[in-house]
């Protein structure tokens, strides 16, 4: 049936009783004939949204080229991961996914970065690896400034303002925020310490600090001072050193209104407030509230020791001979 109520400025320049205009801008003269288009049935409509994905997921619509896409697809529902690895057990819905999974069992990494030359295993993580290289990051917050170089990172960092820890430990009841710190923190109830270090027997419950002590046997201190030159091994080691260039102390004294640069002083100064000394000398048992006067303390010490003058732990061991004399 054809449609009567057509506009004639939305076909291309054709006249409601089928004949043809001259179209507007067209070169002068010519003459373009158009068809009438008539209205699609519904069924045709509903077919051009299926047309070519004929397999339909009963669980939620989702339609398929294949039966097999639409199996795995079902997976999803059903909760089944038919894909096991050989290597370590591990389950997934599909044939691809545990293909990219034996990966890190073969140490395969095909997709290399044409910038640095760093490989990848999957194709979407050497999309987001070129990423630090244009400096993009397309996932912003929209609560903070802050913004992030995947949807899932975003994902992450938006629990900091809802609050929400959805990994819970079985073994004490502690929240996370990801899957990975819940793992992490799990090591500290089973001892697990899987990164050892090639140059001596340490090992290490995360790759991040199996990495840092690694940087420490190669002396390696990638984060420089540019003030000064100074170089650092950890990012947060220059950031307090810049407090000495700009001044400012954002650790303050919750007793007193004495602040300081960093939290290794702030907690130094808490000795004062405390009373406490909880440095030892060895050999006479006086304390100190700092190491520097331990430090100065030991060499009296010593050359009392070497002397032959008593100090004062032996001291009291005489006194003490005496009174159980008498």
């Amino acid at each position: 049936m054809e449609n009567q109520n057509q506009d004639p400025r939305r076909t291309g320049g054709a006249c409601s009783d089928g004949s043809s205009i001259q179209k507007q801008g067209g070169t002068k003269g010519r003459k373009q004939s158009h068809k009438i288009p008539t209205s699609p049935k519904k069924s045709e409509v509903a077919r051009g949204h299926t047309r070519g994905k004929p397999h339909e997921c009963d669980q939620c619509g989702k339609t398929f080229a294949t039966s097999s896409s639409l199996k795995t697809h079902q997976s999803i529902h059903t909760g089944e991961k038919p894909h096991g690895c050989d290597e370590c057990g591990k389950a997934f819905l599909s044939k691809f996914t545990l293909k990219i999974h034996q990966r890190i069992h073969t140490g395969e990494k095909p997709y290399g970065c044409e910038e640095c030359g760093q490989h990848f295993r999957t194709t979407g993580d050497l999309r987001v690896h070129r990423r630090a290289h244009t400096g993009e990051r397309p996932y912003g917050c929209d609560q903070c400034s802050k913004a992030f170089l995947t949807s899932g990172d975003l994902n992450i960092h938006k629990r900091v303002h809802t609050g929400e820890r959805p990994y819970s430990c079985d073994q004490c009841g502690k929240a996370f925020t990801t899957r990975g710190y819940l793992q992490i923190h799990r090591r500290l109830h089973t001892g697990e310490k899987p990164y050892n270090c090639e140059y001596c027997e340490k090992t290490f419950a995360t790759q991040g600090r199996w990495a840092i002590h690694l940087k420490m046997h190669r002396g390696e201190k990638p984060h420089q001072c540019d003030q000064c030159g100074k170089s650092f091994l950890l990012s947060n080691q220059l950031k307090q050193h810049q407090y000495i260039h700009t001044g400012e102390r954002p650790y303050p004294c919750e007793r007193c209104d004495k602040a300081f640069s960093n939290p290794a002083g702030l907690k130094r100064h808490h000795i004062v407030h405390s009373g406490e000394k909880p440095y030892g000398c060895d050999q006479c048992g006086k304390s100190f509230a700092r190491t520097r006067g331990l430090k100065s303390h030991e060499q009296t010490c010593k050359r009392n020791l070497t002397s032959g003058t008593p100090v004062v732990g032996d001291l009291h061991l005489h006194l003490d001979t005496h009174m159980m004399q008498e």
